[in-house]
């Protein structure tokens, strides 16, 4: 049964809650490994929905299920040293909490009716709450409120955004089931007022959850604030589950004749977010908050690819692989960095190079991968998206494309070279490296290099699938 792909880590999760801390460890590891097996089977089709109304398999929702399922494995090793290491409070709720919060961002990849999907999205912000607020500082919560305030509002809006593109059928008076794949064969059908109505409203909703800008102000906060193994999911997952809720009425859109519409507005947030990460990132004092408006910026460059199409659309499905898995990575090497000095203060840190050179190493190669620097698989993603706007002739978006990479770039060089390599001004260390903590970033590093070098057949065909209906383009 398909739903167990999403069941598993629920049910997993709310046992965790009543078991001793210890073995909730074990279930955090055994889930993990077993969600993996499932994701495996419905990427095989050896799963069928239960409720083939409400869930089935996509190829956009596969692949970001694969890549949700395969970060969380590394996520939950590192996860169980680092609970260890920073002796957590309420440590039975932080195991919980992230079985539940996989379970929901599975649902959400497996959604097929668009208020089912919306309830999934909804959830995961319920579920992840605690996740940021589990260290109970007075930052925590104020970053805890703003993230389910700013949040849910986002979903208000994006539920808006449902009900009228119900309308867009109903007035039309089609008779045809309320799911994405029913929607997509009737499309050119549909009333295109209500459509354009409804996605401006799931493009603000969903885009909030997302992270993009100007909406993106609960992100910065609840990533600094959070144990380094829930940023990691939050940015490296949950953003993509946002993703998917806008991709997948854009491919109405573009089905219902009204692509360019719906193109031009993703490509409008796109600018707007790596504009905006930008100049936040300039002078950032704190290196988490630094890689949080990284994530806003490369949300914006996924939105841009897919607005462009054609091979920048191949290039934005890649990018959004990669930054997940170096993303990930990174908050995982911050996380080290914080238990070594104490401190999410740029200026309190230093010599990381010398003081801890394996988290070094892991913390500068994948700043050389999110900037886009090769052997990793966002030189090729970002250099698709720029291909792609010289062949549409997108090229004053191309322009600020370039200009906005720069600026992210240079701001991010700035910090890590001051943590890397500038005297310590900080305290003593307070914890040395462990292996089981530097294992999961390099992981997920060399997955990223590894496919670029080799792609397996079927995920290079499952990225197809996801952009054939939009008329992506491959060429080689």
């Amino acid at each position: 049964m398909l739903e167990f792909v999403f069941l598993l880590p629920i049910v997993t999760g709310l046992t965790a809650m009543f078991v001793p801390v210890a073995l909730g460890r074990g279930i955090l590891l055994i889930a993990a490994l077993l969600h993996l097996q499932l994701t495996a089977m419905a990427w095989m089709n050896k799963l069928n929905p239960y409720f083939p109304d409400y869930f089935s398999t996509s190829p956009e929702g596969l692949l970001i299920l694969l890549v949700t399922s395969f970060i969380f494995l590394f996520i939950s090793v590192y996860a169980i040293s680092y609970m260890r290491e920073t002796e957590m409070q309420s440590e039975h709720i932080f195991i919980s909490c992230m079985l539940l919060f996989l379970g929901t961002m599975s649902m959400v990849t497996l959604s097929d009716h668009p208020i089912v999907l919306w309830i999934a999205i909804e959830a995961t912000t319920l579920v992840s709450a605690p996740l940021i607020f589990i260290n109970r500082s007075k930052e925590a919560l104020e970053a805890t409120w703003k993230y389910v305030l700013i949040c849910s509002v986002g979903i208000a809006l994006a539920l808006l955004g449902c009900f009228f593109i119900t309308l867009a059928m109903d007035i039309k008076d089609i008779d045809a089931s309320l799911t994405f794949s029913s929607l997509n064969a009737v499309a050119d059908q549909l009333d295109p007022n209500w459509l354009k109505a409804g996605f401006i409203f799931i493009m603000i909703g969903f885009g909030t959850k997302m992270g993009l800008a100007p909406m993106h102000t609960w992100l910065p906060d609840a990533h600094s604030q959070a144990p380094s193994p829930a940023s990691a999911l939050l940015s490296g997952a949950l953003l993509n589950c946002a993703f998917l809720g806008i991709y997948k009425v854009h491919v109405l859109m573009h089905v219902a004749g009204l692509g360019d519409y719906s193109s031009n507005i993703l490509i409008g947030f796109g600018l707007v977010s790596m504009f905006v990460a930008g100049i936040f990132i300039l002078n950032q004092p704190d290196y988490k908050r630094m890689l949080a408006y990284s994530s806003v910026e490369n949300m914006g460059v996924i939105a841009i690819g897919v607005g462009i199409g054609g091979i920048a659309l191949y290039g934005a499905i890649l990018h959004l692989i990669h930054h997940s898995l170096i993303k990930s990575s990174l908050f995982l090497s911050a996380g080290n960095i914080l238990l070594g000095f104490g401190t999410r203060l740029v200026k309190r840190t230093g010599n990381l190079a010398r003081l801890f050179p394996k988290t070094f190493v892991a913390f500068f190669a994948g700043f050389a991968g999110i900037s886009g620097f090769p052997p990793f698989g966002i030189f090729i993603s970002e250099l698709l998206i720029i291909m792609g706007a010289f062949q549409r002739g997108r090229y004053a978006v191309l322009a600020i494309f370039l200009f906005c990479l720069t600026l992210v770039c240079a701001g991010a060089a700035r910090i890590v070279m001051r943590i890397s390599f500038a005297a310590n001004t900080g305290e003593d260390v307070l914890v040395e490296e462990r292996m089981i903590r530097i294992l999961p970033s390099y992981a997920l590093l060399l997955t990223s290099i590894g496919l670029c070098l080799w792609m397996p057949e079927s995920i290079y065909q499952i990225i197809l699938s996801t952009i054939k209906v939009l008329g992506g383009v491959v060429h080689g």
